[in-house]
């Protein structure tokens, strides 16, 4: 008897291109945006480019700097024998778990990257008063994202993806004078990156994951969302 085997893929051949077409329209709209924000703080296109597709590449390399040691408290099982008869009997231990923290290419450095691009600039050409009002926006930038961002176990640092982006294009209006975008994308990204990721630094071993990336979510990071998002407000 033949017997014939119904093979159903997964997904059906019109839904895949429909995937295909939405993924590379919004590739191509999101590069757009990345490069006109980059193209605003006054990057050559060809740079703003190479930046984003670095990004790309490097939002799938973690680099490890360092290491964390927590004990947590886990509950274990021990046999006790009464009379010949076995009976378990729970009781509290503490165990040691390794987090190794990471930084992420694309979501972190690139962004970091660029910001500090900005300062050295505004140090060249001796824009003392922008850089005075930059290193306070970043101040400000900071403890807002602290005050906003929550650690959440087994997850990460979460915070809301708009705020700090509205609180960077304040700061860009407010103190940015000449170049609001330098001061909005500096104080956006390294705001974010002080504020919630250094300042929660003795939080990240109680996360309860063995690995954390700052910048781990790549381009659609707060880092790297923050400070885009705020130029393309200002």
């Amino acid at each position: 008897m033949n017997r014939r085997r119904l093979i159903i893929p997964p997904v059906s051949l019109p839904v895949l291109l429909v995937m295909g077409v939405l993924f590379v329209i919004i590739f191509v709209f999101f590069s757009g945006v990345v490069m006109a924000a980059f193209e605003k703080l006054g990057i050559p296109p060809d740079v703003a480019y190479a930046l984003f597709i670095f990004a790309l590449v490097g939002s799938f390399l973690n680099i490890p700097i360092a290491e964390e040691t927590s004990y947590e408290p886990v509950v274990r099982v021990r046999e006790v024998r009464f009379f010949g008869i076995a009976y378990p009997v729970p009781f509290f231990d503490w165990e040691e778990r390794r987090i190794i923290i990471a930084i992420n290419v694309g979501g972190a450095i690139v962004p970091i990257s660029v910001a500090v691009y900005e300062i050295f600039r505004m140090v060249y050409f001796g824009r003392w008063t922008l850089l005075f009002n930059t290193l306070l926006a970043v101040l400000i930038a900071s403890f807002f994202s602290h005050a906003v961002a929550r650690p959440v176990r087994g997850l990460g640092i979460a915070m809301p993806l708009f705020l700090p982006p509205l609180m960077a294009m304040f700061l860009g209006w407010l103190l940015g004078g000449s170049n609001p975008n330098a001061v909005a994308y500096i104080s956006g990204t390294l705001g974010v990156l002080i504020g919630a990721d250094l300042m929660n630094w003795n939080r990240i071993k109680n996360l309860g994951a063995p690995m954390v990336s700052i910048g781990g979510a790549g381009t659609f990071d707060g880092i790297f969302l923050a400070g885009i998002i705020a130029v393309l407000l200002v």
